[in-house]
């Protein structure tokens, strides 16, 4: 379906031609004619699949048929992180910019002060991190009584990182009488508990299988030693010429590490994590688009919703504790079309992390031993003599099956205070 079949009005058409679409996705096809109606919706779509102009194209429309004439805040969207929260407002921007209205940006990391100055002057769109939000209404610099449509984009990971106390203290500000829409790339028991307590009478839109890989990624293991994991990686890069990369590991400290040993092997790299400065973070992810920057080297909470064009290869250069994080980690690559490659350095103590991903998937994923990288036998036996590692995490790792077990049982607990602003 083309877009000049949606019934968008000529405004909203002149800003998708300017960004080169003309066809729908799936999720935009389904998706904008029954918002367009007034629908709540429930849509599951995973990242790359269109979602975001999915919602912002009918809430834009929306704008244009209501009559207020006083400028106020008339839709809402929450994201998980400040990346995620800074690409939907560009995205907003962009498709609203023949159009009269005003986005603001509400994150985290950076000053509060021009985000009041800018909410004072009237804004109709808010996108925002829920922590920074509640701080604006904690300050009474927000007034969210005229919100007519509230999108919770990638909703299950607001509730993996422990948002739901924030969300619902926001919820509470909302007039009853709204439209709402809750895009997620997983349908999880909690994202349909909130979706039945927040959505009234919900289209569920599903244009993905759940938990499945995105299609066109392809994906492939090399076992190899932990040891020798970033030998492997540099060798990757330098021989397959790859130009841009995009490489996951679990902790802040092993991004730090890992990006400087890369340095050293003359490929220029940086890192990004809720460590790092929010200009620190925006800088780093604006040269690796540009192309000054060759891998960037990510936590998986900095890297959700990243939003990178063509980016043609994700590392996993460790496994993720919970499964479908590893979903989210491919799906950064293969997007709008595009075609992807994810690699996997997998060493002998990941093996069940590997097995876990495997059943998620429902099939196997090809496993490619590199000349020169192969295993030692001698770890495997020792691996193998020790014992496997408690389900959920190896025991050596930071952030073992303990907190993978938390992050799974408990997807509403509270964040600390340091979680919450760093995300």
């Amino acid at each position: 379906m083309l877009f000049n079949e949606l019934g968008l009005s000529a405004e909203l058409l002149r800003a998708v031609e300017e960004k080169g679409y003309r066809e729908t996705t799936a999720v935009q096809q389904q998706a904008i004619p029954l918002i367009l109606a007034g629908r709540d919706v429930l849509a599951g779509a995973q990242t790359g699949t269109g979602k975001t102009a999915a919602f912002a194209l009918p809430l834009l429309a929306h704008l244009q048929t209501s009559t207020s004439n006083r400028r106020r805040v008339r839709a809402l969207v929450l994201t998980p992180t400040r990346e995620l929260a800074a690409q939907v407002a560009d995205s907003v921007r962009a498709y609203g910019s023949h159009l009269p209205f005003r986005t603001a940006t509400i994150f985290g990391g950076v000053s509060i002060n021009p985000q009041i100055d800018k909410l004072r002057r009237g804004v109709d769109v808010i996108v925002a991190t829920p922590g920074r939000l509640l701080d604006h209404l904690g300050q009474k610099t927000v007034d969210l009584s005229g919100v007519e449509v509230l999108v919770l984009d990638e909703a299950d990971r607001m509730l993996d990182m422990g948002f739901i106390r924030d969300m619902r203290k926001i919820f509470a500000v909302l007039p009853r009488q709204r439209q709402t829409l809750m895009f997620s790339a997983t349908f999880s028991d909690d994202i349909r508990r909130l979706a039945a307590d927040q959505l009234d009478d919900p289209v569920a839109v599903q244009v993905t299988p759940r938990n499945t890989a995105v299609e066109r990624v392809s994906q492939v293991v090399h076992p190899v030693d932990r040891a020798r994991k970033r030998e492997l990686l540099s060798h990757l890069i330098g021989t397959g010429h790859w130009k841009q990369v995009l490489v996951f590991t679990r902790t802040k400290h092993g991004a730090n590490r890992l990006a400087q040993q890369l340095n050293d092997d003359g490929i220029v790299s940086s890192a990004i994590h809720g460590n790092k400065s929010q200009g620190a973070r925006t800088r780093a992810l604006a040269d690796f688009k540009q192309s000054q920057v060759r891998v960037l080297v990510a936590t998986d909470i900095a890297a959700r919703g990243l939003d990178i064009e063509r980016l043609p290869h994700v590392v996993n250069y460790e496994l993720p504790h919970v499964a479908e994080d590893y979903v989210h980690r491919i799906g950064r690559t293969a997007r709008a079309g595009q075609d992807g490659q994810a690699v996997s350095l997998v060493c002998v103590d990941e093996k069940h992390l590997l097995g876990d991903i495997e059943r998620l998937l429902n099939g196997s994923i090809e496993k490619r031993v590199l000349a020169g990288f192969e295993p030692d036998p001698r770890i495997k036996a020792e691996a193998l003599q020790k014992g496997r590692p408690a389900r959920g995490g190896n025991r050596g790792a930071p952030g073992g099956s303990r907190q993978a077990r938390q992050r799974k049982s408990s997807p509403g607990r509270r964040p600390s205070r340091r979680q919450r602003t760093t995300a």
